[in-house]
């Protein structure tokens, strides 16, 4: 007895996963904070070692970025790139999730 599959295309009215889970995050107001998550997991990524490495504490509220900086002279060198580093980031994200950098 041998056994037949039929594989159909996609039918027209289904999304893909991604699609699906980024209209489940809009629908139940998430989307923003698991934007901030991502961007919190992600910090070694985006920055670079070399700057994670001398990072604290990073989280955001209310679309301020908290980063504690163990180094005095990389924080000078971050706050001289601050808007580099928000445009960085919302680049990144592919929407605006940062609006202002807090260097402690």
């Amino acid at each position: 007895m041998s056994v037949t599959r039929e594989y159909t295309a996609r039918k027209s009215g289904t999304t893909t996963l991604k699609a699906a889970l980024e209209e489940m995050l809009r629908a139940y107001q998430l989307k923003s904070r698991f934007s901030e998550t991502y961007l919190v997991s992600s910090w070694e990524r985006l920055v670079g070692k070399a700057i994670a490495n001398r990072t604290g504490k990073i989280y955001v509220t209310e679309g301020r970025l908290f980063v504690e900086i163990t180094s005095a002279p990389l924080r000078q060198e971050l706050v001289l790139a601050k808007s580099k580093l928000i445009e960085l980031i919302n680049r990144e994200m592919d929407e605006e999730v940062i609006r202002d950098v807090v260097f402690l």
